[in-house]
């Protein structure tokens, strides 16, 4: 049965709004009217908005459920399902209990179609700019094993991990970010201002200007003169990239040097690799087929040299390669990921081994992130003292040398 989302007027002349089930709009003013409403707005929750023609349509358009938001819903829908809710209730009530109208209209939508009969991932699959086809198979493989309300708790596991170690990772990429935010315009300011106002003091004098004194005021006249245009430049420069960035075999090209780069390509390597253990041991163990289980984790990889490698490996155990056997053909997966995969293998709890690869993996991660912020915080400080001290020595310079003269 469709849903309605509504504004009408109460006896009282108050408005209310809500989301309610009927078979036409008529059919639906027709409820209203017999709880002495007064319809003034009755419209379809249509999917329209999730369509993948929607993004052209409102491409800065907020999504329904942030990343945070949607793991905190699947573990609500988590622990209603399992307590023994039926699935049509659960949905009722989340709808009921949303806070926002566009949250509540999309559970709606998804309660109409439960309804109607649609199995719930197909019902998800229908609003793809909301619920991702990982999310989707990991539901569909529930409904089909009839555990539903554990599968839902794994994939709320799941999106909180995902979750924790990127904020962790934002975290510890924060403070070296702002301090050389912070360097940079202190550095600008000096260079373009106050040199400029110091030594031109000693611009009338006849004797020469000390080297360091001459250099920074070159700099200063590059930055004043040609300030805008490097910008501009860089500016430039970078959406010309971000552009060539979009060619896949260019794309390709620049993660695997990423990957290769000392510090932040391990970092690359150990991220892509947690989230595709991950992302396999929870389709594995929510019961998804390997193969098809191996194509939905390379989705979600963001380096596409790695992307490229587990499609190859997918290649490989389709032709009757052991998993563990394919990974460890593939150099830029780290090889606890193999290791893991072959125990998990030979004991037949692949799933279980694979997380407990990918937690470790994550750790690691955390680990050399925080180790490198450790690093750079103090690197980055000494690097601004520096830059700030040849500045005050191209200033001072020139008034030592002054007395020397008065002297």
């Amino acid at each position: 049965m469709p849903a309605y989302s509504f504004e009408a007027l109460d006896a009282d002349g108050k408005t209310r709004k809500g989301v309610m089930e009927a078979d036409t709009v008529k059919a639906a003013r027709s409820a209203l009217r017999a709880q002495a409403l007064v319809p003034m707005e009755v419209t379809p929750v249509s999917a329209d908005r999730d369509s993948p023609n929607a993004e052209n349509k409102s491409f800065f358009a907020k999504r329904v459920f942030s990343k945070t938001g949607m793991a905190v819903w699947t573990r609500q829908l988590a622990g209603l399902v399992s307590s023994g809710l039926p699935l049509e209730r659960a949905l009722t009530a989340l709808s009921d209990e949303a806070e926002e109208e566009t949250q509540r209209n999309l559970v709606a939508a998804l309660r109409s179609e439960v309804n109607g009969g649609t199995p719930f991932a197909k019902a998800l699959a229908q609003h793809p700019r909301e619920f991702s086809e990982i999310y989707c198979a990991v539901i569909g493989a529930g409904e089909q094993s009839g555990g539903l309300g554990l599968v839902l708790d794994r994939l709320a596991d799941d999106l909180e991990e995902q979750q924790a170690l990127k904020a962790k990772l934002i975290g510890a990429a924060l403070y070296p970010a702002i301090v050389t935010l912070v360097a940079i315009v202190i550095v600008v300011f000096l260079v373009s201002y106050v040199v400029p106002q110091v030594a031109g003091v000693f611009a009338g004098s006849k004797r020469s200007l000390p080297f360091l004194t001459t250099v920074m005021l070159e700099i200063s006249a590059i930055v004043r003169n040609w300030g805008w245009y490097i910008l501009g430049m860089v500016v430039a420069s970078a959406v010309a990239v971000q552009y060539a960035l979009r060619a896949e075999s260019v794309r390709q090209k620049f993660d695997a040097a990423w990957l290769t780069l000392p510090l932040v390509g391990r970092l690359a390597r150990g991220y892509n690799a947690a989230r595709f253990a991950s992302t396999l041991a929870m389709l594995a163990g929510a019961g998804v087929p390997i193969l098809k289980a191996l194509q939905a984790a390379a989705e979600t990889l963001n380096n596409r040299a790695m992307r490229a490698d587990a499609l190859d490996a997918l290649v490989l155990v389709r032709e009757g390669a052991p998993l563990a056997s394919a990974l460890s053909q593939k150099k830029r997966f780290p090889g606890l990921l193999p290791m893991f995969a072959r125990l998990g293998e030979q004991t037949g709890q692949l799933p279980v081994m694979l997380q407990r690869a990918a937690t470790q993996l994550g750790s690691e991660v955390q680990r050399r992130a925080m180790q490198l912020a450790t690093l750079l915080e103090p690197l980055l400080i000494v690097a601004m003292g520096l830059v700030v001290m040849l500045i005050v020595l191209a200033v001072l310079m020139p008034i030592i040398q002054l007395n020397q003269w008065v002297k």
